[in-house]
């Protein structure tokens, strides 16, 4: 027990150890505490367990994980961050309930698989985003917003993206218009700098 245990503590360490270098959320010691924690509940559920049924502590391992995922979820704007970080901590409980069980070298693929898929994959995604990714642009128009909009609009053709207006909300003193572009980054970039020197948009996000 006390292996699985260092082990969890191990595994756990190597992953938050990635989250921590790129300063996310949850890092070093939430993903190691994570993986420690789900060992333990597994080891606890097969002992507590009835005859037959030695899951019932560890199944609600699975539900505990999600509020804690939730919590590193954030909303800015159109843009939303910490998804990876959030199926990090449960790729982490997971690999903590196997090492919990003794089967170690599943737990040991799992580490492998989480570690190349957190690093290697991260450079694919940014290889895949340079011919496509698709972006939720919130632009704030003055009230007076039927050309300045047509100039955008303009410009976003111009630069071969496609486009399409998501939503629209109108307030006293401005209207703000969603797009859902894609196309390009490079494009994409040259979309933003050109919002940056327009002076007829109000404001942006993106």
């Amino acid at each position: 027990m006390i292996l699985r245990l260092l082990l969890a503590l191990l595994f756990g360490a190597i992953i938050g150890f990635e989250r921590e270098y790129r300063s996310k959320a949850a890092g070093f010691r939430t993903i190691t505490i994570i993986s420690l924690g789900s060992a333990l509940f597994t080891i606890c559920s097969f002992k507590l367990g009835a005859p037959g049924n030695p899951d019932r502590i560890a199944s609600n391992i699975i539900t505990g994980m999600g509020f804690i995922g939730a919590g590193v979820i954030f909303k800015d704007g159109a843009s939303v961050s910490g998804l990876t970080t959030a199926a990090t901590i449960w790729i982490a409980a997971a690999m903590g309930m196997a090492l919990g069980i003794g089967e170690y070298s599943i737990a040991t693929i799992t580490l492998i698989l989480a570690i190349v898929v957190l690093s290697l994959f991260e450079k694919i995604q940014d290889w895949i985003d340079t011919f496509h990714q698709e972006k939720t642009y919130k632009v704030n128009f003055f009230t007076d917003y039927e050309k300045p909009k047509s100039e955008v609009e303009k410009q976003i053709t111009s630069l071969q993206l496609s486009f399409r207006i998501k939503r629209c909300l109108r307030t006293h003193d401005d209207i703000t218009f969603y797009y859902t572009l894609s196309g390009k980054e490079k494009q994409m970039d040259k979309f933003t700098d050109f919002l940056l020197g327009f002076r007829e948009v109000k404001s942006f996000d993106e």
